[in-house]
């Protein structure tokens, strides 16, 4: 079968227009050479067949990984998780359907993108329940649309509506908005729950392995990148967040296979 080892190389030092040039020297292929080369892989296991078939493809893999630029990780990372993603549906591609490969391999592709992406982000940030998964990618938009964007608190009522509405507890909801808003909190400000004139938060921040400096800068960059997924999120189409949501937010997971199959 065909490999990454076997593609064009990428390495930390390959650019997307040097990387563009390396695969525009791979052909387009008509559907009828689409065809012939699908079949003598599938029936005959030609693995040269298999490696133009892959080739042939890699510049929509470009094109779809560019599409998830908003998330805020390397290009050419989502580049080299979408090659993974057209190889497998090269593997799996069924030519006597009729259809394109291109068709096909597009929801392979994109599903390698998006596992990598929400891989890149940490348990912490996401939760490791399907219902803070859920709190994660919809709970920002339901505050939105109740006129809760600079994170006022939730009323009872309201916290009652949202877990209605994502069948999770009110005790989750309220987790996971704490959760959301904390990072906004500035270190600056004054200390609760302490007497008067008591200092500022930042003073009873710990310093025994981190310093100031390097706890604020973590603080700051996860708001950035949850900045980042919240609108990478928003403009997702409703197939792909579709995806994403059987892919990361139902237990168990869906697999890739069965969501080509029904996105097919």
């Amino acid at each position: 079968m065909v490999t990454a080892s076997t593609l064009p190389v990428l390495s930390g030092d390959t650019t997307l227009a040097g990387y563009m040039s390396q695969i525009s020297k791979f052909p387009y292929l008509t559907q009828d050479e689409e065809q012939d080369l699908a079949k003598k892989w599938c029936e005959d296991g030609d693995i040269k067949a298999a490696h133009k078939l892959v080739t042939s493809h890699l510049r929509l893999v470009v094109k779809i990984a560019s599409g998830f630029r908003n998330y805020g990780l390397p290009i050419m990372d989502m580049v080299a998780e979408g090659n993974i993603g057209l190889m497998q549906a090269v593997k799996k591609f069924d030519h006597t359907k009729g259809f394109r490969l291109s068709t096909y391999a597009m929801w392979w592709i994109k599903a390698s993108i998006q596992e990598y992406v929400l891989h890149s982000w940490s348990l912490v940030k996401i939760g490791t329940t399907a219902a803070q998964k859920k709190l994660f990618f919809n709970l920002r938009k339901m505050k939105s649309r109740l006129d809760k964007v600079d994170n006022n608190m939730l009323s009872p009522s309201e916290v009652r509506q949202i877990a209605s509405d994502l069948d999770v507890s009110e005790s989750e909801v309220l987790e996971m908005d704490s959760r959301l808003t904390q990072g906004d909190q500035s270190l600056n400000s004054p200390a609760l729950g302490y007497e008067e004139d008591s200092g500022e938060m930042i003073d009873f921040v710990a310093n025994e392995e981190e310093s100031h400096d390097i706890v604020l800068a973590a603080s700051q960059d996860l708001e950035y990148r949850k900045s980042l997924l919240f609108k990478a999120m928003d403009a997702l189409n409703e197939r792909e967040r579709d995806i994403i949501m059987k892919r990361r937010m139902s237990e168990p997971a869906v697999t890739l296979e069965d969501l080509s199959q029904e996105y097919d």
